[in-house]
């Protein structure tokens, strides 16, 4: 699945008014915003219950992250202001940290947020045995590996958490990890109420949070709604009374449905619609950089993949890719072709890292490279790319399989899954035979966000977001050394030197970076936009 999970309150960007080019001043709009106001947005089906460490997609994560608050949040610049936290601080080597708490902190039922709180929610978390889909998460903090045991006690602690008092949590790594004040921004780890531990599987489905919204109701496969919780003392007070996620099965529906006043917010523009949104009378649209990163994942076991010839064939299929002209043809620029495995948003990425020339269109390059993989293994049957057919995916599929087909002479098709939910289950379960669309938007603007949780070893097998299972201790050290280096001007160095090595393996094919493409109604009067490429939900006004 796509990391892009918890970002919080951001910066607001544009100033979407729904009155003329000239626009009230902002005492005269700030009079006409109702505060009681329902605000709907799109979605689809979340994949697993509302529970933050179990949350791997973006339908969850845009309900979770409006219901909890955690320690820190960031801005759409990608800086980092502290939320719950009042203090993170590193020893000298990054290999302990001391985290103090503000003080009066509280869930929304009225039960005491504490430093226990968060020692309890993450070793709840990283327990393998609670079967949370974000426990790899955590596998930088001592005792993680001890709780590894599927058979295990699902109660047992992470060591490497000390409650000191109330109001401080002292975390002692099982390695140096300089990115831990950025990770603590990742949706697994947000806090739990005790009340959750009684019957999680109940709480997932009726959630009771300390964010800026309280849960209301959930009906399957039509949305899940909010309301503004009026005893939230923290930073991200809701400015409308109420959020509706709607569930759609078709983008091009969704954007109908905001034509027509019906929807207020759509988050991601169809394809079909990307060349005149902008010009789309009645609607305001939005376009900027955002940090998600775009590819295709070839599992490291798919057939004439796999050694030499696996290496060849990678190697041959980034090179088939005219990623530019898909960006204009297909996306109307609203995408932007890789250069690396980061995003632009993101510190560290780059475009002269060792390798990038396998990021080039050159179709003679890409024939020569799989008539040597065929000398190996001739090539046999249909390459195929899995998606789902409820997202915005089938016309850059159909445009890359084209691509495949024409330059190297193989039979291409689709393998297509209903909806987003059923692919994201296949792809964790390790159900997709083929090829498969994937990408990473990190809850935090970091490499190790990219790096890290999209190809270390350690997030293989079902216990990340590596779902290639891609495995290589050269590329695991470069990642060591980084995380070790407080300095971030020189874990950057090490960072692009992991970034070659991906480069040379190619574990996925890097595609493009995606823009925000959004669109809000006439009757919408501020959408402002944060640092994951979302809106920020609770300052959405009418």
């Amino acid at each position: 699945m796509t990391n892009l999970r918890s970002y919080f309150a951001a910066a607001v960007l544009p100033l979407i008014l729904a009155a003329g080019a000239c626009g009230p001043s902002r005492t005269s709009e700030e009079h006409r915003i109702d505060p009681q106001a329902a605000v709907s947005v799109n979605n689809v089906e979340p994949t697993a219950p509302l529970i933050p460490s179990s949350t791997n997609d973006t339908a969850g994560w845009k309900v979770v992250t409006q219901l909890f608050d955690g320690l820190v949040t960031f801005d759409a610049k990608g800086g980092m202001t502290l939320v719950e936290a009042k203090s993170i601080t590193p020893n000298e080597d990054a290999s302990r940290y001391t985290i103090a708490l503000k003080p009066g902190l509280t869930f929304s039922d009225g039960e005491k947020i504490t430093a226990k709180t968060y020692a309890d929610s993450w070793s709840f978390a990283a327990n393998v045995a609670n079967g949370q889909l974000g426990a790899s998460a955590f596998s930088t903090i001592a005792g993680y590996e001890q709780v590894q045991d599927e058979q295990g006690d699902p109660k047992a602690p992470l060591s490497g958490l000390r409650v000191v008092d109330d109001l401080t949590l002292e975390v002692t790594m099982e390695k140096p990890d300089s990115s831990f004040p950025y990770k603590v921004g990742d949706v697994a780890f947000l806090p739990l109420p005790s009340s959750a531990y009684k019957d999680i599987k109940a709480f997932g489905k009726n959630p009771i949070g300390n964010g800026p919204y309280r849960f209301k109701s959930w009906v399957p496969n039509q949305g899940i709604r909010l309301e503004r919780d009026p005893a939230y003392k923290g930073p991200r007070k809701a400015r409308n009374g109420s959020l509706e996620f709607r569930d759609y099965q078709s983008l091009d529906a969704a954007y109908a449905d905001v034509q027509a006043g019906h929807l207020d917010v759509l988050d991601t523009v169809p394809v079909s619609r990307l060349k005149t949104f902008h010009t789309d009378s009645g609607l305001h649209p939005l376009v900027k950089p955002g940090p998600a990163f775009r590819s295709l994942t070839i599992p490291q076991g798919l057939q004439h993949f796999q050694g030499q010839e696996g290496a060849l064939r990678r190697a041959a299929l980034s090179y088939a890719l005219d990623r530019a002209e898909i960006a204009d043809k297909v996306f109307a620029g609203s995408v932007t072709p890789a250069t690396d495995f980061l995003a632009p948003t993101i510190r560290g990425n780059a475009s002269d890292i060792r390798g990038r020339e396998v990021l080039d269109h050159d179709p003679d390059q890409a024939r020569s490279l799989w008539e040597e993989a065929d000398a190996i293994s001739p090539w046999e049957g249909t390459l195929r790319i899995a998606y789902s057919a409820d997202g915005t995916d089938k016309d850059w599929v159909d445009a890359v399989l084209h691509e495949y087909a024409q330059v190297l002479g193989i039979k291409t098709e689709s393998n297509i899954f209903p909806t987003g939910k059923e692919f994201n289950t296949a792809v964790h379960n390790r159900q997709v035979d083929s090829i498969f669309n994937s990408g990473i938007t990190s809850d935090y603007p970091h490499p190790e966000g990219y790096l890290v949780q999209g190809y270390a070893s350690s997030q293989a097998n079902g216990k990340g977001l590596n779902n290639g299972d891609y495995k290589s201790a050269e590329y695991d050290t470069l990642l060591a050394q980084a995380a070790s280096k407080t300095d971030q001007d020189e874990a950057m160095q090490d960072y692009r030197q992991a970034e070659a090595v991906l480069l040379r393996d190619l574990p996925v094919l890097p595609l493009w970076y995606r823009k925000v493409s959004a669109v809000a109604g006439k009757q919408v009067r501020q959408v402002p936009f944060g640092y994951m490429g979302l809106p920020v939900y609770n300052q959405v006004t009418k």
